[in-house]
């Protein structure tokens, strides 16, 4: 049975979608963005102050599905341009020191609202 994971902690869906889903074993996360769930204000500044919400609400809608940033396993990542990728990448590493997860990254037009990055995991329980 599937489990519709939600916290007040990140960005609330602002479609036909769930933050998250749980099935057995495994959590789905739907694409973070960067807006700040506090304030509900985009995070546009930089792309490394970008990627780092994007984690950091990655980080609280894990941690309502009762997991932690150790937990994924594939990491999706989309940017406006390949140009960011040094600059989401260094950001990025700092949240997974060890263990990498698998991921891919690539350069995707039409992010939400003009974003630079985008980014979508999953993670094993």
């Amino acid at each position: 049975m599937k489990e519709i994971i939600s916290t007040d902690h990140a960005p609330k869906a602002v479609g036909p979608y769930s933050q998250a889903v749980r099935y057995k074993d495994m959590i789905y996360l739907s694409g973070q963005i960067a807006i700040n769930s506090e304030t509900g204000e985009y995070e546009r500044d930089t792309v490394s102050a970008q990627t780092r919400r994007c984690m950091e609400n990655i980080r609280a809608v894990l941690a309502a599905s009762g997991a932690t940033m150790d937990n994924v396993l594939k990491c999706n990542v989309f940017l406006s341009s390949m140009d960011h990728f040094h600059e989401m990448n260094e950001v990025y590493a700092s949240y997974f020191p060890d263990n990498h997860p698998a991921r891919i990254t690539v350069a995707s037009a039409g992010i939400f609202d003009d974003l630079d990055v985008e980014i979508d995991v999953v993670a094993g329980l």
